[in-house]
Protein backbone atom coordinates (compact mmCIF):
# COMPACT_ATOMS: atom_id res chain seq x y z
CA UNK A 1 0.00 0.00 0.00
CA UNK A 2 1.62 3.51 -0.79
CA UNK A 3 1.18 6.03 1.83
CA UNK A 4 1.01 9.75 1.18
CA UNK A 5 3.66 11.50 3.66
CA UNK A 6 1.97 14.25 5.74
CA UNK A 7 3.27 17.73 5.05
CA UNK A 8 6.11 19.22 7.08
CA UNK A 9 4.12 21.27 9.86
CA UNK A 10 1.03 19.00 10.50
CA UNK A 11 0.57 16.80 13.39
CA UNK A 12 -2.48 14.70 12.40
CA UNK A 13 -3.33 13.64 16.68
CA UNK A 14 -0.15 11.94 16.38
CA UNK A 15 1.50 14.96 19.22
CA UNK A 16 0.41 13.48 22.41
CA UNK A 17 1.64 9.82 21.09
CA UNK A 18 4.92 11.60 20.38
CA UNK A 19 4.92 13.73 23.56
CA UNK A 20 4.35 10.95 25.72
CA UNK A 21 6.84 8.53 24.24
CA UNK A 22 9.63 10.83 24.06
CA UNK A 23 8.64 11.65 28.07
CA UNK A 24 9.02 8.31 28.91
CA UNK A 25 12.41 8.24 26.99
CA UNK A 26 13.81 11.21 29.00
CA UNK A 27 13.40 9.94 31.97
CA UNK A 28 14.69 6.29 30.87
CA UNK A 29 17.81 6.80 32.53
CA UNK A 30 16.65 6.52 36.24
CA UNK A 31 15.42 3.17 35.55
CA UNK A 32 18.33 1.62 33.80
CA UNK A 33 21.02 2.99 36.72
CA UNK A 34 19.23 0.55 38.98
CA UNK A 35 20.19 -2.14 36.85
CA UNK A 36 23.70 -1.18 36.25
CA UNK A 37 25.56 -3.88 38.00
CA UNK A 38 23.56 -6.14 35.41
CA UNK A 39 25.71 -7.22 32.14
CA UNK A 40 23.90 -4.48 29.43
CA UNK A 41 23.47 -7.87 26.97
CA UNK A 42 21.39 -9.29 29.53
CA UNK A 43 19.40 -6.64 30.28
CA UNK A 44 18.85 -6.10 26.51
CA UNK A 45 18.07 -10.21 26.33
CA UNK A 46 15.08 -9.84 29.14
CA UNK A 47 14.08 -6.21 27.69
CA UNK A 48 12.71 -8.10 24.13
CA UNK A 49 11.94 -11.43 26.55
CA UNK A 50 9.39 -9.80 28.83
CA UNK A 51 8.29 -7.43 26.14
CA UNK A 52 6.53 -9.93 24.13
CA UNK A 53 3.81 -11.14 26.23
CA UNK A 54 2.87 -7.97 27.32
CA UNK A 55 2.09 -6.74 23.34
CA UNK A 56 0.27 -10.05 23.30
CA UNK A 57 -2.05 -9.23 25.88
CA UNK A 58 -2.58 -5.53 24.40
CA UNK A 59 -3.05 -7.29 21.12
CA UNK A 60 -5.97 -9.65 22.52
CA UNK A 61 -7.49 -6.63 24.09
CA UNK A 62 -8.07 -4.51 20.86
CA UNK A 63 -8.23 -7.68 18.94
CA UNK A 64 -5.36 -7.20 16.79
CA UNK A 65 -4.36 -11.06 17.03
CA UNK A 66 -5.05 -11.22 13.52
CA UNK A 67 -3.55 -8.53 12.10
CA UNK A 68 0.08 -9.77 13.59
CA UNK A 69 -0.05 -13.25 11.63
CA UNK A 70 -1.45 -11.92 8.83
CA UNK A 71 1.83 -9.77 8.80
CA UNK A 72 3.78 -12.24 9.49
CA UNK A 73 2.50 -14.17 6.22
CA UNK A 74 3.51 -10.83 4.25
CA UNK A 75 7.14 -11.57 3.14
CA UNK A 76 7.46 -7.65 2.17
CA UNK A 77 6.76 -6.54 5.70
CA UNK A 78 8.01 -9.41 7.42
CA UNK A 79 11.89 -8.46 5.46
CA UNK A 80 11.29 -4.82 6.49
CA UNK A 81 10.01 -5.27 10.20
CA UNK A 82 13.63 -7.67 10.11
CA UNK A 83 15.57 -4.60 9.50
CA UNK A 84 13.72 -2.18 11.70
CA UNK A 85 14.38 -4.99 14.73
CA UNK A 86 17.70 -5.16 14.29
CA UNK A 87 18.25 -1.27 14.33
CA UNK A 88 16.05 -1.38 17.61
CA UNK A 89 18.48 -3.98 19.12
CA UNK A 90 21.72 -2.10 18.49
CA UNK A 91 19.84 1.19 19.77
CA UNK A 92 19.03 -0.29 22.93
CA UNK A 93 22.34 -2.52 23.39
CA UNK A 94 24.26 0.86 22.65
CA UNK A 95 21.93 3.17 24.99
CA UNK A 96 22.34 1.07 27.48
CA UNK A 97 25.72 0.70 27.34
CA UNK A 98 26.21 4.59 27.53
CA UNK A 99 23.91 4.79 30.90
CA UNK A 100 25.92 2.14 32.50
CA UNK A 101 29.26 3.60 31.72
CA UNK A 102 28.09 7.59 32.48
CA UNK A 103 27.57 8.20 29.16
CA UNK A 104 24.13 9.73 29.52
CA UNK A 105 25.35 13.38 27.72
CA UNK A 106 26.60 11.22 24.31
CA UNK A 107 23.29 9.96 24.90
CA UNK A 108 21.82 12.74 24.68
CA UNK A 109 23.95 14.81 21.95
CA UNK A 110 22.57 11.12 19.81
CA UNK A 111 18.86 12.13 20.66
CA UNK A 112 19.84 15.49 19.69
CA UNK A 113 21.56 14.51 16.41
CA UNK A 114 18.25 12.38 15.71
CA UNK A 115 15.89 14.99 13.99
CA UNK A 116 18.00 16.66 12.01
CA UNK A 117 18.98 12.89 10.89
CA UNK A 118 14.73 12.45 10.57
CA UNK A 119 14.72 16.04 8.54
CA UNK A 120 17.03 14.47 6.15
CA UNK A 121 15.43 11.20 5.55
CA UNK A 122 12.14 12.77 5.30
CA UNK A 123 13.13 15.20 2.94
CA UNK A 124 14.78 12.10 0.80
CA UNK A 125 12.94 9.13 1.30
CA UNK A 126 8.97 10.64 1.81
CA UNK A 127 9.45 13.67 -0.10
CA UNK A 128 8.85 16.41 2.63
CA UNK A 129 9.36 19.70 2.19
CA UNK A 130 10.28 22.63 5.05
CA UNK A 131 9.55 26.11 5.31
CA UNK A 132 12.07 28.85 5.42
CA UNK A 133 11.54 29.00 9.34
CA UNK A 134 11.42 25.36 9.76
CA UNK A 135 15.00 25.80 7.93
CA UNK A 136 16.12 28.18 9.67
CA UNK A 137 15.15 26.28 12.81
CA UNK A 138 17.00 23.17 11.41
CA UNK A 139 20.39 25.01 10.74
CA UNK A 140 20.27 27.04 14.17
CA UNK A 141 20.05 23.17 15.55
CA UNK A 142 22.59 21.94 13.20
CA UNK A 143 25.01 24.53 14.50
CA UNK A 144 24.35 23.67 18.39
CA UNK A 145 25.04 20.16 17.54
CA UNK A 146 28.59 20.69 15.02
CA UNK A 147 29.64 22.60 18.38
CA UNK A 148 28.76 19.86 20.90
CA UNK A 149 30.49 17.37 18.17
CA UNK A 150 33.71 19.48 18.18
CA UNK A 151 34.07 18.74 22.06
CA UNK A 152 33.14 15.01 22.05
CA UNK A 153 35.25 13.26 19.64
CA UNK A 154 35.93 10.17 22.04
CA UNK A 155 32.33 8.79 22.37
CA UNK A 156 31.00 10.36 19.07
CA UNK A 157 30.23 7.04 18.47
CA UNK A 158 27.60 6.67 20.56
CA UNK A 159 25.76 9.75 19.46
CA UNK A 160 26.07 8.63 15.65
CA UNK A 161 25.12 4.96 16.36
CA UNK A 162 22.23 6.18 18.27
CA UNK A 163 20.82 9.07 16.24
CA UNK A 164 20.93 6.97 12.59
CA UNK A 165 19.81 3.14 14.04
CA UNK A 166 16.54 5.06 15.73
CA UNK A 167 16.35 7.96 12.70
CA UNK A 168 16.14 4.66 10.40
CA UNK A 169 14.12 2.45 12.57
CA UNK A 170 11.31 5.64 12.67
CA UNK A 171 11.30 5.91 8.74
CA UNK A 172 11.10 1.90 8.67
CA UNK A 173 8.38 1.91 11.10
CA UNK A 174 6.41 4.95 8.97
CA UNK A 175 5.73 3.75 5.88
CA UNK A 176 5.61 -0.07 7.12
CA UNK A 177 2.14 -0.96 6.10
CA UNK A 178 1.25 -2.78 9.19
CA UNK A 179 -0.42 -1.70 12.79
CA UNK A 180 1.87 -0.13 15.12
CA UNK A 181 1.25 -2.92 18.05
CA UNK A 182 1.39 -5.85 15.54
CA UNK A 183 4.58 -4.31 14.00
CA UNK A 184 6.18 -3.95 17.39
CA UNK A 185 5.22 -7.56 18.32
CA UNK A 186 6.65 -8.43 15.15
CA UNK A 187 9.91 -6.90 15.67
CA UNK A 188 10.39 -8.71 19.04
CA UNK A 189 9.25 -11.82 17.77
CA UNK A 190 12.43 -11.56 15.31
CA UNK A 191 14.63 -10.88 18.81
CA UNK A 192 13.01 -13.52 20.55
CA UNK A 193 15.31 -16.69 20.28
CA UNK A 194 18.64 -14.41 20.38
CA UNK A 195 17.10 -13.02 23.35
CA UNK A 196 16.45 -16.14 24.64
CA UNK A 197 19.76 -17.47 24.04
CA UNK A 198 21.03 -14.45 25.89
CA UNK A 199 18.74 -14.82 28.90
CA UNK A 200 19.41 -18.53 29.33
CA UNK A 201 23.42 -18.04 29.33
CA UNK A 202 23.32 -15.40 31.91
CA UNK A 203 21.57 -18.06 33.96
CA UNK A 204 23.52 -20.68 33.14
CA UNK A 205 26.65 -19.10 34.18
CA UNK A 206 24.71 -17.82 37.65
CA UNK A 207 27.38 -14.73 38.27
CA UNK A 208 24.86 -13.46 40.63
CA UNK A 209 24.50 -9.79 39.07
CA UNK A 210 21.71 -10.20 36.67
CA UNK A 211 18.13 -12.02 36.62
CA UNK A 212 17.59 -14.85 39.55
CA UNK A 213 19.97 -13.29 41.62
CA UNK A 214 17.31 -11.82 43.93
CA UNK A 215 14.07 -10.54 43.65
CA UNK A 216 14.38 -6.46 43.05
CA UNK A 217 16.99 -6.85 40.41
CA UNK A 218 14.72 -9.62 38.76
CA UNK A 219 11.58 -7.94 39.16
CA UNK A 220 13.49 -4.45 37.57
CA UNK A 221 14.95 -6.78 34.63
CA UNK A 222 11.21 -8.08 34.07
CA UNK A 223 9.90 -4.50 34.61
CA UNK A 224 12.21 -3.42 31.19
CA UNK A 225 9.43 -5.07 29.13
CA UNK A 226 6.90 -2.23 30.12
CA UNK A 227 9.51 0.02 29.89
CA UNK A 228 10.35 -0.86 26.14
CA UNK A 229 6.93 -2.00 25.00
CA UNK A 230 5.08 1.39 26.11
CA UNK A 231 7.04 4.02 24.88
CA UNK A 232 7.93 2.54 21.58
CA UNK A 233 3.95 1.83 20.48
CA UNK A 234 3.56 5.39 21.33
CA UNK A 235 6.12 6.10 18.98
CA UNK A 236 5.33 3.95 16.66
CA UNK A 237 2.04 5.57 16.27
CA UNK A 238 3.10 9.37 16.49
CA UNK A 239 5.37 7.89 13.30
CA UNK A 240 2.13 7.15 11.16
CA UNK A 241 0.46 10.02 12.59
CA UNK A 242 2.80 13.12 11.84
CA UNK A 243 5.01 14.57 9.62
CA UNK A 244 8.62 12.98 9.87
CA UNK A 245 10.42 16.39 10.31
CA UNK A 246 7.55 17.63 13.29
CA UNK A 247 7.93 14.19 14.85
CA UNK A 248 11.91 14.65 14.82
CA UNK A 249 11.36 18.37 16.59
CA UNK A 250 9.15 16.82 19.39
CA UNK A 251 12.32 14.13 19.86
CA UNK A 252 13.95 17.12 21.31
CA UNK A 253 12.00 16.46 24.78
CA UNK A 254 14.15 13.08 25.64
CA UNK A 255 17.68 14.48 25.25
CA UNK A 256 16.79 17.74 26.98
CA UNK A 257 15.22 15.59 29.79
CA UNK A 258 18.60 13.46 29.54
CA UNK A 259 20.95 16.36 29.67
CA UNK A 260 19.28 17.63 32.62
CA UNK A 261 19.88 14.52 34.12
CA UNK A 262 22.52 14.04 33.74
CA UNK A 263 23.46 17.80 34.67
CA UNK A 264 21.88 17.33 38.38
CA UNK A 265 21.85 13.64 38.99
CA UNK A 266 24.36 11.59 37.50
CA UNK A 267 26.55 14.75 37.91
CA UNK A 268 28.45 14.42 34.61
CA UNK A 269 30.51 17.67 33.99
CA UNK A 270 29.13 20.45 31.40
CA UNK A 271 31.94 22.08 29.09
CA UNK A 272 30.87 25.40 27.47
CA UNK A 273 29.89 24.08 24.34
CA UNK A 274 27.67 21.47 25.97
CA UNK A 275 25.65 24.46 27.47
CA UNK A 276 26.21 26.53 24.34
CA UNK A 277 24.28 23.68 22.09
CA UNK A 278 21.99 23.11 24.18
CA UNK A 279 20.71 26.94 24.45
CA UNK A 280 20.90 26.79 20.38
CA UNK A 281 18.94 23.76 20.05
CA UNK A 282 16.52 25.35 22.60
CA UNK A 283 15.91 28.26 20.25
CA UNK A 284 15.91 26.10 16.90
CA UNK A 285 12.89 24.16 18.77
CA UNK A 286 11.22 27.89 19.73
CA UNK A 287 11.91 28.49 15.27
CA UNK A 288 10.20 25.25 14.83
CA UNK A 289 6.85 25.49 17.07
CA UNK A 290 6.21 28.63 15.93
CA UNK A 291 5.76 28.07 12.28
CA UNK A 292 4.17 24.91 13.33
CA UNK A 293 1.68 26.87 15.14
CA UNK A 294 1.23 30.02 12.76
CA UNK A 295 0.45 27.19 9.87
CA UNK A 296 -1.93 25.22 11.82
CA UNK A 297 -3.36 28.45 12.85
CA UNK A 298 -3.65 29.30 9.39
CA UNK A 299 -5.49 26.04 8.42
CA UNK A 300 -8.22 26.62 11.55
CA UNK A 301 -9.24 30.45 9.62
CA UNK A 302 -9.18 28.52 6.41
CA UNK A 303 -11.58 25.78 8.18
CA UNK A 304 -13.62 28.57 9.72
CA UNK A 305 -13.98 30.58 6.41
Amino acid sequence: MTKTAAPAGSNQGGLPYALAAYGIWGFVPLFFKLLSTVPPVEVLAQRIVWSLPLCFLIMAFRRQIGDYLAALRDWRVLRMLFVSAVLIAINWLVYIYSIFTDHVLAASLGYYLNPLVNVMLGMIFLGERLSRLQVVAVAIAGVGVAILLAGALDTLWISLTLAFSFGIYGLIRKVVPVGSLPGLAIETTVLLPAALAAAAWYLWIADGRGFGSDMSTSLLLAAGGIVTAVPLLLFATAARKMSYAALGFVQYLAPTLQFLLSLFIFDEPLKPAQLACFLLIWTSIAVFSFDMWRKMRADRMIEIA
